[in-house]
């Protein structure tokens, strides 16, 4: 018979490569087609609920990157809270209205003027459904679990009817309220935005200093001085109605090469250094509280300007007078309200001035800024004009500069209720703990919220006008509205008139003739998001509220995180997020954010296409997301080498327990071996930390780290290392290979579980071919852990064998570089121990020679004299030789009993002894 024959080699049919971008989708459609999520959600009936609410991708092409993470970072915790005893379903949910869509459409020659404003906005809703789909089979692809027939969406009339109740509740508090407030407006949007839809980049201004001429200095300051103030604004000019001082510092009149202005005391040696002032007298020094009421002449216009006192103003730059434009900025604003000044804003939707700007009628505002300083010269007030470059806010869809406007908008008053928030940011668990910091103070320095859009596609605001222009918002309209929307979606409101929106027999007193109008403004897209809790953890009965966690970008701090406590603080009185968790985002290597026009971009469908979803997954649960991730496909193809190391170390484990049944061949824990034992024991503290340290703290590069440490460094490295000279060369039912098998078998499906949240597809792969009842690795549990008798002192000993054979791996690498020795079964090993080694080698109740894969070893008495050749170490000193006799066959082991039994010349004594006792046709047969 074949030499072969008499081996017991490992066999499986589990491929060495998994052709995963064909495979996977197979599973796909089978677990669909069984329903295996579904299946989840009936095992876990009863059990306790653990909700992680989706936060809403926003509908407009493929998914990127970033997708990825979040959403397989999302997919990962569901699937081990449901492997681990809770009922745990997900529902996916996207974020539909806003004006991206409208660029899309506008983009693809859609003429948005040439159409009622009805059959506008469905083609918007057409246009996100067709993403939304898109972005569902990308999902899919990833595979994600969930409910993808039954997603919520922001355009569903159910959703819409939900959020409108969110508003009713909000008006019926008294916390909605219409202003003239500046906010912050792009021109390139012909909108107002909400801070979280503000980005910064560096921009070049122009930095002026001005002279204001004292018009009415109340005896204290001459007609002939004047105010000196520094703004990097020129075109807000037009718009200046003050001077803001701070009441505590002290100004000072000063004279210079004949004239005389008023600065801060504490600004003057830099303000004299920027405006080359060669030499200044003080002539008077005045707390700015003495200059409150003063006015000052216009530099080009016939009106004053106030001077009024404010804690705003700070020593920081300029020259302690600001100038302040009240339609212009909210510092400007509130001073100027308490001032009794107008709020004027001489600039239109497209950010051009209108009449109230004589001589700048028409012009885009930052064409203005070389028409204010030419005229500014030509008065003679332009002290100084350079430029700088500064950071300033830009508009987060477009990218263009955004400026501070007042125009009427409707309002969300954070005032009224933002220490309820704070106190209930306080309470929420913040995963990442900078997080709350964050949070906290977002919402303390926030001002209210404008809420109102002058867009076509978002949900209307449901505010009716009486006919003497007073707002009609109340519990009868709301819900009548909501009703409306459930039943037929937004639109009707623009498909309507105001009479036919109202409930039947509305009366109103401000509508004698009862005539009445409708709001034409839709909302804040934050507040489509921000309703979700009240839409879809209070509108599915699956889910339940508060969710227990929200996961997202960083960048959710001023979005999501912070439109969702605020509503549900509101309304409800409590966060809608128990724990929040939050991921940086992804870059290339060089740090830049990935972009199509950098071509650093990194399709997901590509690698999926290339590589398959489980790389995605394991680079996802490689990485530490809570700062920026930097990734390309050097990366991944990195990961992908991690990847083929853990699944060729499960197939070698899955063909070496080939002929294994675990109800039948399994060795208890108490009849193993020493070194069987402490591989269990290792894997149970595998067990604990991947579950402790890394899923139960949703740090999945913990995770990936203890699997990858525990394939390559306890199996690979060491146990599998010399298992071939066990589970190969023993007999079938041999009792060292069975309880070999029985340890693998137990890394098997203990791994297998454990990897499932992560490589799923490979898990699913892998499930197929043990010897389990379930159908499917997903319908399973997280495996338990446990310790066992003598855990610590079993510990302690092969700890110490480690390094003990960390230095018989040294000995063996020198012998090989001197060529001594070829490969290590070459090698006898003679071991010059102290006492404390001598001591573990008695205590370890193992084949040393086996265990570092030698032919033999001896063991030398302790304090018997070194062989001079031999390598000396702190505790022992270990000598490499060349192993005498010859190499059996079978087992490549150099002996001295090669050839003693006569039926089998070229085997060792071991090897004929097995092949004897288990293999009768060899008997006859002989072996080739």
């Amino acid at each position: 018979m074949k030499m072969k024959e008499t081996l017991e080699l490992g066999k499986t049919a589990f491929p060495m490569r998994g052709n995963l971008p064909v495979r996977e989708v197979e599973w796909q459609k089978e677990w669909e087609e069984n329903q295996v999520y579904q299946q989840r959600q009936k095992l876990n009936e009863g059990k306790p609920t653990f909700v992680l609410h989706d936060g809403p991708p926003y509908a407009n092409g493929n998914i990127h990157l970033g997708h990825a993470l979040n959403k397989i970072s999302k997919d990962i915790i569901v699937r081990y809270k449901s492997m681990t005893g809770f009922r745990s379903p997900y529902v996916p949910g996207w974020d539909t209205h806003g004006l991206p869509i409208e660029q899309a459409l506008t983009n693809k020659g859609v003429k948005r003027k040439e159409m009622t404003m009805a059959e506008y906005r469905k083609k918007c809703a057409e246009y996100a459904m067709v993403q939304v789909n898109t972005q569902r089979e990308d999902f899919k692809r990833l595979g994600i679990g969930g409910e993808w027939d039954t997603p919520y969406i922001t355009l569903q009339p159910e959703y819409e009817a939900a959020q409108i109740r969110v508003f009713g509740k909000m008006a019926e508090k008294g916390y909605i309220y219409k202003g003239l407030k500046p906010v912050y407006w792009s021109p390139s949007s012909e909108s107002s935005l909400a801070e979280a839809e503000i980005e910064y980049k560096d921009v070049k201004s122009a930095s002026i200093y001005v002279a204001f001429k004292v018009k009415d200095g109340k005896d204290k300051l001459p007609e002939d001085a004047s105010f000196v103030i520094w703004t990097t604004t020129p075109w807000t000019l037009p718009s200046n109605l003050g001077i803001s001082v701070h009441p505590d510092y002290d100004y000072v009149l000063v004279e210079t090469m004949g004239k005389k202005f008023v600065v801060a005391k504490e600004l003057l040696e830099k303000v004299s250094q920027e405006l080359d002032w060669k030499e200044t007298n003080v002539l008077k020094t005045l707390k700015g509280q003495e200059l409150e009421y003063m006015t000052a002449q216009h530099p080009f216009y016939d009106r004053e300007s106030l001077v009024m006192v404010g804690d705003h103003v700070t020593l920081d730059a300029g020259t302690g007078l600001v100038h302040t434009a009240p339609g212009h900025g909210e510092d400007d604003y509130y001073v100027g309200k308490k001032y009794h000044l107008e709020v004027l804003s001489p600039i239109d939707n497209k950010g051009c001035y209108t009449e109230e700007a004589p001589g700048f009628e028409g012009v885009f505002y930052d064409k203005a800024n070389p028409m204010v300083t030419e005229i500014l010269e030509e008065k003679g007030a332009l002290l100084k004009l350079e430029f700088f470059t500064h950071s300033y806010p830009h508009d987060w869809r477009t990218k263009k500069p955004v400026i501070y406007r007042a125009t009427p908008q409707w309002f969300a008053s954070i005032d009224k209720f933002r220490k309820e928030i704070l106190d209930e940011v306080e309470k929420v668990e913040w995963v990442i703990p900078w997080g709350k910091t964050r949070l906290y103070n977002m919402i303390r320095d926030r001002g209210d919220w404008v809420i109102s859009r002058q867009r076509a596609w978002g949900v209307p605001l449901p505010i009716f006008y009486a006919e003497n222009g007073e707002a009609i918002i109340t519990p009868e309209t709301i819900e009548h509205v909501a009703n409306l929307f459930a039943e037929n979606g937004s639109n009707v409101w623009f498909e309507k008139e105001a009479k036919e929106l109202l409930p039947e027999g509305f009366t109103h007193p401000g509508s004698p003739n009862g005539t009445f109008t409708k709001e034409k403004d839709i909302m804040d897209v934050w507040f489509d998001s921000g309703s979700s809790h009240e839409a879809v953890l209070r509108g599915r009965e699956n889910l339940t509220f508060p969710a227990d966690l929200y996961l997202e970008g960083s960048d959710q701090y001023r979005g999501w995180f912070n439109s969702s406590i605020t509503t549900s603080v509101a309304i409800n009185g409590v966060s809608p997020y128990k724990s929040v968790l939050s991921q940086g985002f992804t870059l290339d290597p060089q740090g830049r954010k990935q972009s199509k026009s950098l071509g650093n971009t990194i399709e997901p469908n590509k690698v999926t296409k290339q590589m398959g979803a489980d790389i995605l997954r394991l680079w996802v649960a490689s990485v530490d997301y809570e700062s920026d991730v930097r990734v390309d496909m050097g990366t991944l193809n990195q990961i992908s080498e991690v990847y083929r190391k853990i699944r060729n170390t499960l197939r070698f484990l899955l063909a070496n327990t080939s002929d294994f049944d675990p109800k039948v061949n399994s060795v208890s824990y108490e009849e193993l071996r020493s070194v069987d034992k402490y591989m269990m024991i290792r894997l149970n503290q595998t067990i604990k930390a991947i579950r402790e340290k890394g899923y139960d703290k949703y740090s999945f590069s913990t995770v990936y780290k203890e699997v990858v440490h525990f394939v390559t460094a306890d199996l690979s490295a060491f146990y599998l290392d010399f298992a071939k000279d066990v589970v190969y060369i023993e007999a079938e039912n041999d009792p060292a290979r069975r309880c070999m098998q029985t340890v693998f078998y137990e890394c098997l499906v203990a791994l297998t579980k454990l990897l499932t949240p992560i490589l799923l597809h490979t898990s699913e792969e892998v499930w197929g071919y043990l010897k389990e009842e379930e159908q499917y690795v997903q319908l399973t549990e997280i495996p338990g852990y446990q310790e066992f008798a003598n855990q610590s002192e079993l510990l302690d000993m092969w700890k110490a064998f480690m390094d003990l054979r960390d230095n018989a791996l040294k000995a063996l690498e020198e012998a090989r570089n001197a060529k001594l020795i070829g490969k290590s079964f070459e090698a006898k090993l003679t071991v010059y121990p102290n006492e404390q080694i001598n001591i573990l080698i008695d205590s370890l109740d193992a084949d040393l020679a086996q265990l570092f894969i030698v032919s033999d070893l001896e063991v030398k008495a302790v304090g018997e004299k070194v062989d001079e050749h031999a390598l000396v170490f702190d505790d022992v000193s270990i000598l490499v030789e060349k192993a005498e006799g010859q190499t059996c066959a079978r087992c490549r082991k150099v002996t001295k009993d090669v050839g003693t039994n006569a039926l089998f010349p070229t085997l060792c004594g071991h090897c004929a002894d097995v092949v004897a006792k288990n293999y009768p046709e060899a008997l006859t047969q002989g072996i080739e």
